[in-house]
């Protein structure tokens, strides 16, 4: 938070990156490191989705902690016992501070774990996907996307970057405010980036090309969670994602497509905005709407063409 009461994340992530050449003491190897998530955070949910769409499951093992969390770390509080079944840990904190016992920055997800260590390798959510689509392509299933293209990443990082700053990020730019100019200032930003977005998709299916891409894995998992909980916990009430009828029908697009919807838990995504942020939320009471039965009608966009004519 600054003088002027806006909130700015802190973008110095561990950035060590897992390659197929190891250039940075880390190869990519079948069953040498664990995806460690949370179903609730949305920079974790793209790691899931990606490793899903990829069909990585039986080279990178997964393992998830629970929704909330305390001041010193996420938890492994859904396996038995409080512990990982892989890396035999009760926090994540543990394998950060395996890798640097003075680690002093935030215990974020998702994480990257080496197994032979038990030390984080990386946490860089950005990097993290990117390199699950171009460095670990020997062990992409047949028929896999590619969602980081060649021909096309200049457009997709040129997206991406805009849905980073005013959507992914911009919702907790509303919420986490300290002040009534700072909000305002989010409120409108975060809007003006979703009618720019509607506006794109009016014509084509995805955001960029023909087929799914990174950019479209980053703009979901924000458009998921709105109205369970951006719209009222975050104040980002101009609208609901219900009433933005281009957004709606490509998110319910995307949800219904294997790998995405699948990898939604409305439970946990709920339970951890609304208990964990108590200075938002001080009675931690968890409502019980939103009506998510919408989520699975038809979205009619298949016979969108995928680029704006």
């Amino acid at each position: 938070m600054n003088a002027k009461g806006e909130f700015n994340r802190d973008s110095d992530y561990i950035s060590t990156r897992i390659t197929a050449d190891g250039r940075d003491g880390f190869p990519v190897e079948p069953g040498r490191y664990r995806l460690v998530v949370a179903r609730a955070c949305p920079w974790a949910n793209r790691a899931i989705i990606v490793r899903s769409l990829l069909g990585l499951q039986d080279v990178l093992s997964i393992g998830y902690c629970g929704p909330t969390h305390d001041e010193r770390s996420w938890t492994f509080d859904l396996d038995p016992g409080g512990v990982d079944p892989v890396l035999k840990i009760p926090r994540l904190q543990d394998a950060y501070f395996k890798r640097d016992p003075d680690y002093a920055k935030g215990i974020t997800v998702p994480a990257i774990v080496d197994v032979t260590t038990g030390a984080v390798v990386t946490n860089d959510f950005a990097q993290l996907t990117l390199d699950l689509s171009t460095e670990w392509t020997a062990y992409h299933r047949e028929g896999a996307p590619q969602l980081y293209p060649e021909p096309l990443r200049a457009e997709i990082d040129e997206v991406a970057q805009r849905i980073y700053t005013e959507v992914n990020n911009g919702v907790y730019r509303c919420g986490f405010a300290g002040s009534q100019d700072a909000y305002d200032a989010a409120y409108d930003r975060l809007f003006v980036a979703l009618d720019w977005l509607s506006e794109r998709l009016t014509d084509r299916r995805y955001l960029v090309g023909d087929s799914i891409t990174e950019a479209d894995v980053r703009l979901f998992t924000t458009l998921a969670r709105f109205d369970a909980v951006y719209h009222g916990h975050f104040k980002c009430n101009r609208d609901k994602l219900t009433e933005l009828p281009v957004l709606w029908a490509y998110a319910r697009d995307l949800f219904q497509t294997p790998g995405f919807g699948d990898t939604i838990d409305f439970d946990q995504i709920k339970t951890h905005y609304y208990v964990v942020h108590t200075g938002i939320n001080p009675t931690q009471i968890v409502p019980k709407g939103p009506d998510l039965s919408g989520w699975h009608t038809p979205h009619g966009r298949e016979a969108l063409s995928s680029r704006a004519s």
